[in-house]
């Protein structure tokens, strides 16, 4: 089972991992905000991950690794 860990404090929000995603599985936090004032990218089911590591791919600030 993959493992995926996203920066809080690197991530600005950008929303390019939630649309690679092909499982849908990651959404920009609601009631999260960061020291930048961004709402940070959140797994929501980290079971359903498959490990493509097209979320750490996309990111353009490199807040997000994938370890399988």
């Amino acid at each position: 089972m993959a493992k995926i860990t996203v920066d809080e404090a690197l991530c600005k929000g950008c929303g390019l991992c939630v649309t690679a995603c092909p499982k849908k599985i990651l959404v920009l936090s609601k009631d999260k905000i960061n020291a930048k004032g961004y709402h940070p990218s959140t797994l929501t089911d980290e079971s359903a991950c498959i490990g493509c590591a097209s979320c750490a791919i996309m990111c353009p600030d490199v807040a997000i690794t994938v370890e399988r």
